[in-house]
């Protein structure tokens, strides 16, 4: 009897003992997490996404991947449902793109936003709002690999017509010309050496000349230097001149007013008798156009004026 207590017991206590571990598991382990939903609208490949893959904001951990699924609305376009934490920023803006982990090909959500609408985006499970769903790296890289093969295939035709025949000649045509120019420089090198080793005389002697010039120079600008002496000299005659020329104008100015006193008197006059003859000469003219006989019987003899012998008044008409 008292065997079958002590397993009774022992029994209980295992019993109680596995309970309080699966409770403690289940306690530290559980998600305490307030997630909300959100879709995101694929259009690409996703391939390497699983469901529980991770969701991550910028590099950190936010959420999981809940389901993955067609869009019987839109064919051709996937819905993936994601569990977001509350605090995680999700605006208006904000985008998600397909990361991968290494080289295992597992792929996570990455969550990223370009911070034009900085507007929160509200979801609920009644109302789940939509993400837009960006292609990623390999996605653009698969993309844009047919222009990538066509432009290494375009380098590869010019490669190939580049190291063709014809140019390869052109090459070695351009190289031996090339050749021929730099035997040429040689040959002017050693044609031009020989004036080379006269070059430090020449330059002996400019300097010479160059210091004769400097001593002509020093010697023209002296106070008392030929060049300073001459000026003086020329600037003398000059001012002697000006002097004669003075003198010239104050006898000129003599000779003129001593005429204008002498001559100008004589001049009126004879201007007055040639006057006085051109009135005589006037006078004749005008009676001989008047009586041409007078010039052989003389000028008639005028009426006696009043006061003078032989003069009457005229009758005076009858009223």
């Amino acid at each position: 009897m008292e065997n079958k207590s002590h397993a009774f017991w022992t029994g209980l206590f295992t019993i109680v003992l596995v309970l309080a571990i699966a409770f403690t598991v289940f306690f530290f382990n559980v998600d305490r997490t307030v997630r909300v939903p959100y879709d995101l609208i694929a259009r690409t490949n996703v391939t390497g996404l699983f469901t529980d893959a991770s969701v991550r904001y910028r590099g950190l951990g936010v959420g999981k991947v809940q389901s993955i699924r067609f869009d019987r609305a839109h064919p051709g376009q996937i819905r993936i449902r994601i569990l977001v934490d509350k605090n995680a920023p999700m605006t208006h803006s904000t985008f998600a793109t397909l990361g991968f982990q290494g080289v295992t090909g597992i792929a996570f959500v990455q969550l990223d936003d370009t911070g034009t609408d900085p507007t929160a985006l509200a979801s609920s499970p009644q109302h789940v709002a939509e993400v837009p769903m960006r292609p990623g790296l390999f996605e653009q890289l698969q993309q844009r690999g047919d222009v990538i093969l066509k432009k290494f295939e375009r380098l590869a035709d010019d490669a190939d017509k580049f190291l063709s025949d014809d140019v390869r000649n052109q090459l070695m045509a351009t190289t031996k010309s090339l050749q021929g120019a730099a035997d040429g420089i040689a040959t002017l090198a050693s044609q031009v050496q020989p004036a080379t080793a006269q070059l430090p005389q020449t330059l002996k002697q400019v300097n010479t000349t160059l210091a004769s010039t400097n001593q002509f120079v020093q010697n023209l600008n002296r106070p008392d230097g030929p060049f300073v002496t001459n000026l003086n000299k020329a600037g003398k005659a000059a001012e002697d001149a000006s002097a004669a020329l003075a003198d010239m104008n104050e006898s000129l100015r003599f000779v003129t007013a001593r005429v204008g006193f002498e001559a100008l008197p004589r001049l009126y006059s004879f201007s007055d008798d040639v006057s006085a003859a051109a009135r005589s000469v006037d006078r004749a003219a005008d009676a001989f156009s008047t009586n041409p006989r007078s010039v052989l019987f003389g000028a008639p003899q005028q009426a006696p004026g009043p006061g003078e012998p032989g003069f009457s008044w005229p009758a005076q008409p009858a009223h």
